[in-house]
């Protein structure tokens, strides 16, 4: 098995980097990270067989480019505009499709891909400034930080300018927009993940520090907040920025990263969907953007972008805790974890 890493190109990054892992529970370790993708701000990827779809931050021009396992990582496509690199990747590949959000620019774009990794642009939509909030982080424009799908194959965004979740559907390559969920002012809305019935969304707000359980039905577009959660202590008064989340395949945990905190807040799923704390343990380290796991959800790593390094820790599945068995893993300017099954 092994670990891909990519982040920022800042400072002595060159792009994505490979950490095998060897051993097993307890005495499972990363190796030395080697690099094995140059390109410019991989943020964000996602990968399909033998194909990775990595976020390019090109200087003037920004995008995502295609890179080829079987051809040594060879870039074999690229979809480049003029402007910032887009924050979020997400794919599907049973349908061949990629979704990109955009946080600088305000659009969602969906692209289709073929075997060979070749884009092709389907639609693209920019959001309006139409619910702004009031932090300094929202009064310059709308910033979607997410693009992805429901469980009923929509599509769902996170606007962090606007505190909203928007669904659309791609309807003979268009987008269609459905429906919004509109989160309370200044909540910052990031990234969700959804409950194992489809009925509920967790929905992680970056300014507020919170994780908001919401009610929904995704044919009548009725939503209804059922509760909200702080992802730091009450006594945390320095800055935080609440970042990834993460549920359990069988839907019992869910996992938010807190940059500030410099921590993983645990929450164990009540049979009403309602959430309770079960703990709150550090990354050893400062800034954890993204966090993910295998396969097993036995292993997860964080990776901590502004000290370059990374946590490996083993998850119990019957109390959703973690325990570190390695710290300080030394790779640069990390925010993106994604586990490779070999």
């Amino acid at each position: 098995m092994k670990v891909l890493i990519g982040g920022y190109t800042k400072q002595t990054s060159k792009g994505i980097y490979q950490l095998d892992l060897t051993g097993k529970d307890s005495e499972a370790r990363l190796l030395e990270a080697k690099n094995i993708i140059e390109v410019g701000g991989p943020t964000y990827f996602q990968k399909d067989k033998n194909l990775i779809f990595a976020i390019n931050n090109a200087g003037k021009e920004g995008g995502i480019s295609v890179f080829d396992a079987n051809k040594d990582y060879q870039e074999v496509d690229q979809a480049l505009a003029k402007g910032s690199s887009p924050a979020y990747v997400g794919i599907n590949p049973e349908k061949k499709l990629i979704y990109t959000a955009n946080y600088h620019t305000a659009v969602l774009s969906v692209f289709s891909y073929n075997e060979e990794g070749k884009l092709t642009l389907l639609d693209s939509v920019t959001h309006t400034a139409d619910t702004l909030g009031p932090r300094p982080e929202q009064v310059d424009g709308p910033h979607p930080h997410y693009f992805d799908e429901t469980p009923k194959g929509n599509l769902v965004s996170c606007d962090l300018g606007n505190d909203r979740v928007d669904f659309y559907r791609l309807e003979n390559d268009k987008l269609v927009h459905l429906a919004n969920y509109q989160s309370e002012a200044g909540f910052g809305d990031r990234h969700l993940v959804f409950s194992k019935d489809g009925g509920y969304f967790y929905v992680v707000g970056e300014l507020s520090s919170k994780i908001s359980v919401v009610k929904f039905n995704e044919e009548t577009w009725e939503f209804e907040t059922v509760a909200t959660y702080s992802t730091i202590p009450e006594s945390w008064d320095s800055h935080n920025g609440a970042a990834a989340v993460k549920i359990s395949s069988d839907g019992k945990f869910i996992y938010v990263s807190n940059r500030g905190n410099d921590s993983l807040a645990v929450f164990e799923v009540l049979a009403d969907h309602t959430l309770k704390l079960v703990q709150r343990i550090s990354v050893f380290g400062e800034f954890p953007r993204d966090f993910n796991w295998d396969q097993s959800e036995r292993y997860v790593v964080a990776a901590n972008q502004n000290t370059n390094n990374a946590s490996l820790y083993l998850r119990n599945s019957q109390d959703g805790t973690l325990t570190p068995i390695q710290k300080d893993i030394q790779v640069p300017e990390g925010t993106r974890v994604l586990f490779v099954e070999d």
